[in-house]
């Protein structure tokens, strides 16, 4: 009878341990106030790509230069924007109407995989966390995520996620080093079409090539372009940007119904 209120208590303790470390992991919420001033020397992510190589034996490293917001050009800008999180200066940092998307086809796939991430997720993401899908990660991703909104101006997390984000399969990150190792030029001086080839290859940018001539890059591409051109932002004749304060731009749906918001991508690996 002891024994048995033993291994009772036993199992209360153990109990309260267990939910103390799982406490103390999902609030555990790293200090993103530096970020208003700072910007990081290397994400979390670039670690874990770093180990991944040494693994493989591979002698990458990575290629990174800073570029502010005001220096990248507004083309690249809007066609992220539009690949990857079309409704990023309305919502809080969240599309619940994506996640419920996202829910509905795990449950019909039966995997946990969770899509419809926005920008400041993916950006909590690289900074902070694993590549691995787990709900418990994407608990502690949506405590950051919420902080990140808080904290951060919109405009200063669009232009951490443009300097962090993995863009191609040797170490490639960020917008100022894709934008010269694909096209050999300034991150200001992006014309439309390499803009869309390059927001195009976001969701996995290790498989797909901005210059490759696959379907896949070719077919959203061309969507993303097409977009920008039925909101105004490029005007094909002139190849003009039509700049609009960023602060109130909530890129609205044009006339014609445009695809799926975010348009519809293969499954990141790790973005």
């Amino acid at each position: 009878m002891g024994q048995r209120y033993s291994h009772k208590g036993l199992l209360f303790y153990v109990l309260i341990i267990l939910s103390a470390g799982l406490t103390l992991y999902l609030f555990s919420i790293p200090d993103v106030s530096k970020l208003k001033k700072e910007n990081p020397k290397k994400t979390s992510f670039m670690k874990y790509r770093e180990k991944e190589w040494r693994r493989q034996g591979k002698r990458y490293r990575i290629q990174q230069k800073w570029v502010s917001l005001s220096h990248i050009s507004p083309y690249l800008k809007k066609a992220v924007l539009i690949a990857e999180d079309d409704k990023f200066w309305s919502h809080e940092g969240f599309d619940y109407e994506a996640i419920q998307k996202a829910i509905e086809k795990d449950i019909k796939s039966k995997k946990f995989k969770l899509g419809g991430s926005t920008i400041s997720q993916q950006l909590a993401k690289n900074l902070y966390l694993s590549p691995a899908k787990n709900p418990l990660r994407k608990i502690r991703e949506a405590i950051i995520t919420w902080r990140l909104e808080r904290v951060l101006t919109k405009k200063r997390i669009l232009e951490l996620y443009l300097n962090v984000a993995e863009w191609g399969d040797r170490g490639i990150f960020g917008i100022g080093a894709a934008s010269r190792h694909y096209y050999g030029k300034l991150a200001s001086e992006l014309n439309p079409e390499e803009a869309s080839r390059l927001a195009s290859v976001l969701p996995n940018p290790r498989k797909y090539n901005p210059l490759g001539d696959s379907r896949y890059v070719r077919h959203r591409s061309n969507l993303i372009y097409s977009i920008m051109v039925r909101r105004g932002i490029v005007v094909p004749e002139y190849e003009e940007v039509i700049e609009e304060d960023e602060k109130n731009d909530q890129l609205e749906t044009p006339p014609e119904t445009p695809p799926e918001t975010p348009i519809k991508p293969e499954e990141p690996q790790t973005q």
